[in-house]
């Protein structure tokens, strides 16, 4: 899987589809950092303490520095193809150097300069600075680091100033007005650039502001370092001032020759049949168009499922080529399949512009705006626009051209009515294949020798298949791949089978799918068909290879060989290394059949493997992201099952982050099945990362889950804790009077049971809760009964953790000297016993004590740390705590720049997890700042 590093901009690495790999604290992530500037080459670990620390680094950073390594060589596991390698006397970065983006930065300008084709040269150059997502080590703040910043910069502008040069000798000055003026401003003393805007200024038609722009030079030259222009910078002027013509443009060159011409259909069908009078209806509908000259020509293509609409408009499209010489943009909109939603119309528009030859970096970030620019490339061009498996109306107008030289073709399993009244478009409606053209399709695949041997066969097949050109391919490919099989026994095969699919949905498919996947089944070995139908009673979309092992009860390699063979019979797909998913009928028809062919003994037993596959594995990955939660007795796994074991904890909260939607659902098989203790302590599992993502309304969900659970068990012990998380969850649901209802019957069952430490955590809880609904006073009297319990019980984390409670009520009374106080007792309870969250907390305790005491350095001090540990720990939760109140310091010390800027990072965290209300209220607040100016450099 290929590795993206993005070291142009904040550093960060990403897996396909978008995935961050967890590289840790700030300081983390430059050892990371220093390490990518020279792949494959050894660095000293001398070197890398001064890149990272400078000349005079702390006491004991060699130990930080073997640390952080060992956690990055850990996070990098899940990108395959990267490693950081021991060697003696230093250390290197092993991966491939164009997965760098720096390196890949100075081949593209290399390739650049050296070629003699100019449009070559300017499609480089803007690849290259296509790289560039912000300033370079963003946040990165050493000596080191500081001067490799500064020669990054300069050659960022001499590759931008190069690349201005060439589009000048294009005569496209009009395009590097749009940002010349910027760069100008910025670099006031380059002339350069001066030199540049004012010839295309001079171009545009704007001499004055030309003339104007060398006057500003020439005064801050002189006034800053007491010289003149240089001869070239005055030569111009001098030309400029004489309407010189020999200044003019050169001739542009057609926009054709400029463009790429986008070649984007895929490929035609192999085996095409009939079809004759809706083909000659698409060529006439585009042909005439809807009688105007005004209005793009759009054809609707509709049908159910399997039906062959695609098939359809690849073999029209790639008949008329000639028709559309300026190119062709396909995209598929994934209106309906299994495992993926629509595609957005503006995904879909950014794809079109880069075919079109947009530079990314030239993309506008607002949709609105690209979709005009997208709109203006193709006016006056002969194109054609194929949106294939579109969801609605609404999914294809913002993709629609303007320009009635274009046509569009759309493809939907709905009646695009709405696109007809607003855009009148044509509607081009399929049905299935006669029994003639079902026949003929066959002897395409087979023969006619093979098919005319057995005509009795062959007319059971078509009548199964229902002329549906999907159910035909797929008999016909069992057919082909055994040459010797009579196709008599195929035909045998379906004619049994009953017709149960053809009601799953009546407005998108009516035809007999179940005769063949059971055909396709049956000829499977038995022990793959037996895994296709336990596949049937997972309840999620997609499946891990050693979720399916335990599921199935046997070896991860034995469960991989049965996968195969369903693989090669196209029954599931792998579409990403080692994850599975079936098609949605396919998977149905799964269902089916475990219902139908496994007792229920046999398909509980399963379901019981899955279940403590996910528990287990999920108990496993939480005593590794927090070791001091009281232990649960789990017991061992259902024989058959196999528990993975994270190896850390970024693998564990990777694996949360990828197996979370899982979760949920096997705690929803559990409850369906009366299996109480392990719904609960699902739930239990997911409760350090939930608090560390954020999730508040799935850890409401799984805890109403679990506390029913845990009553219907009826342990007092088990009811008090269960009552307790739920009553946590509930407050973030802002239900005071519930929350405290479940609190009290949390202390009530803890009193049942005799046990001190959960009716202290409930008193803990609850000041927790009174704090968040300003009652201080309340707040501070619950913290000190849990403090109380937690010091007889002599536990010292959980006394530092309410330690921290009780400072932060004591801080919002306004008695700092406790309230501080009390934090540094539990800071220095942390440096004894262990617990990253809980330390980070106090620390943003002690931030806040700062900040409202008015000692701000102070402040930011402790903010700043906090969020490192956070950070450390995956903690994205208190990341945002952490710059919300960032962000609050800021501006008491009017920072706006900095304010903004923490905001927008937590900002953009909250929309990872998908807490959107939250991100807007901060946006409001972002929007309140005064007048930004350059960030405070202190």
């Amino acid at each position: 899987m290929p590795v993206e590093f993005g070291l142009l901009g904040e550093i960060q690495a990403q897996l396909d589809g978008g995935e961050e790999l967890p590289l840790g604290s700030l300081r983390q992530r430059a050892v990371l950092a220093a390490l990518l500037t020279e792949v494959n080459q050894l660095v000293s670990v001398e070197s890398l303490v001064v890149r990272v620390w400078g000349e005079d680094p702390p006491d004991g950073v060699r130990d930080t520095l073997y640390s952080y390594l060992s956690r990055l060589r850990q996070a990098l596991t899940a990108a395959p193809g990267v490693d950081i390698v021991r060697r003696p006397g230093g250390y290197l970065l092993a991966v491939d150097q164009q997965s760098v983006d720096l390196h890949r930065f100075h081949d593209l300008v290399d390739q650049a300069r050296s070629t003699d084709d100019r449009d070559q040269a300017l499609a480089l150059f803007e690849r290259a600075l296509g790289l560039w997502r912000g300033e370079a080590f963003a946040r990165l703040d050493s000596p080191w680091f500081n001067g490799v910043r500064a020669g990054l910069d300069r050659q960022r502008i001499e590759a931008e100033s190069d690349h201005a040069e060439l589009m000048l000798l294009r005569g496209r000055h009009d395009e590097l007005l749009a940002d010349l003026p910027a760069r100008a401003a910025a670099r006031p003393l380059d002339e350069r650039i001066a030199g540049q805007l004012m010839l295309s200024l001079y171009r545009r038609g704007r001499p004055a502001e030309a003339l104007e722009h060398y006057e500003r030079i020439r005064l801050r030259l002189a006034d800053e370092l007491g010289t003149d222009p240089s001869a070239a910078l005055q030569r111009l002027h001098q030309r400029i001032l004489a309407a010189d013509p020999t200044l003019a443009a050169p001739q542009q060159p057609a926009r054709e020759a400029l463009s790429l011409v986008p070649r984007q259909l895929p490929a035609p069908p192999g085996l095409f049949t009939a079809r004759a009078e809706e083909l000659a209806h698409l060529t006439t509908a585009v042909a005439n168009g809807d009688g105007s000259d005004t209005a793009v020509v759009i054809s609707a293509i509709g049908g159910s499922g399997g039906i062959g609409k695609t098939s359809l408009v690849l073999r029209w499209a790639h008949a008329h080529l000639d028709w559309f010489p300026d190119g062709q943009l396909y995209a598929d909109l994934r209106g309906f399949g299994p495992g993926f939603g629509p595609v957005p119309p503006s995904t879909v528009i950014r794809g079109f512009l880069e075919a079109l030859g947009v530079a990314p970096a030239a993309i506008p970030v607002d949709p609105d705006t690209q979709a005009a620019l997208y709109r203006s490339l193709l006016a006056g061009r002969r194109m054609l626009v194929v949106l294939d498996n579109a969801r609605d109306a609404n999914q294809v107008v913002p993709l629609l051209p303007g320009s009635p030289t274009c046509t569009v073709l759309v493809t939907s399993r709905r009646e695009l009515a709405a696109l007809t009244a607003t855009h009148r478009a044509r509607q081009i409606a399929l049905d299935v294949l006669s029994p003639d053209e079902s026949r003929e399709l066959l002897v395409g695949h087979l023969g006619a020798e093979r098919v005319g041997a057995e005509p009795a066969a062959v007319s059971t097949l078509v009548d199964q298949c229902a002329g549906l050109p999907l159910a035909l391919g797929i008999i016909a490919a069992r057919a082909a791949t055994r040459p010797q099989l009579p196709l008599a026994t195929l035909a045998r095969e379906l004619r049994d089978a009953s017709a149960r699919l053809d009601a799953l949905d009546a407005g998108e498919l009516n035809v007999n799918l179940r005769a063949v996947f059971s055909s396709s089944v049956a000829a499977l070995p038995d022990a793959a068909a037996t895994v296709f139908a336990l596949l049937g009673l997972v309840p999620t979309d997609d499946i891990s290879l050693a979720a399916v092992a335990s599921l199935i009860g046997v070896p991860a390699v034995r469960a991989g060989g049965l996968l195969r063979q369903l693989e090669g019979t196209y029954l599931v797909h792998q579409h990403v290394p080692g994850r599975f998913r079936m098609h949605d009928l396919v998977r149905l028809h799964a269902a089916e059949r475990a219902a139908e062919t496994l007792d229920a003994e046999t398909r509980d037993a399963a379901l019981r493997r899955l279940v403590d596959f996910y528990l287990h594995t999920a108990y496993a990955a939480d005593r590794l992201l927090d070791p001091r939660r009281p232990p649960l007795t789990v017991g061992s796994p259902t024989p058959g099952c196999t528990p993975e074991q994270p190896a850390g904890v970024a693998e564990s909260m990777a694996w949360f982050d990828r197996e979370h939607p899982h979760l949920l659902s096997v705690q929803q098989v559990s409850v369906a099945h009366g299996w109480y203790r392990q719904v609960w302590q699902l739930a239990r599992t997911l409760a350090t990362f939930h608090a560390r993502r954020g999730r508040k309304r799935d850890q409401v969900t799984v805890w109403h889950a679990g506390a029913a659970a845990a009553d219907a068990e009826g342990d007092p012990a088990v009811q008090a804790m269960a009552h307790r998380f739920l009553g946590q969850a509930t407050h973030w649901l802002d239900d005071i009077r519930a929350t405290v209802a479940r609190f009290e019957v949390a202390i009530t069952y803890a009193g049942q049971a005799g046990n001190l430490a959960e009716e202290a955590r409930a008193h803990f809880s609850l000041g927790v809760m009174w704090s968040l609904e300003g009652d201080h006073g309340l707040s501070l009297t619950h913290h000190r009964l849990a403090l109380q319990i937690f010091r007889t019980l002599g536990d010292s984390v959980e006394e530092a953790r309410t330690l921290n409670g009780l400072g932060w009520a004591l801080a919002h009374l306004g008695r700092y000297d406790e309230a501080r106080a009390a934090c540094e007792q539990a800071v220095e309870l942390y440096r004894r016993h262990r617990h990253p969250d809980a330390a980070a907390d106090t620390l943003h305790s002690l931030g806040y004590i700062d900040h409202q005491t008015k000692r701000h350095t102070e402040a930011l001090a402790y903010y700043q740390h906090a969020r490192e540990v956070y950070a450390d720990v995956g903690n994205t939760r208190g990341e945002v705590d952490c710059l919300t109140s960032l962000g609050e310091l800021y501006t008491s010390m009017d920072r706006p720049a900095e304010a903004q800027q923490a905001w927008q990072e937590a900002v953009d965290l909250l929309q990872v997890q998908r807490r959107t209300g939250e991100a807007a209220l901060l946006r409001q607040r972002m929007s309140a700042l005064p007048a930004q100016r350059t960030p405070h450099s202190g």
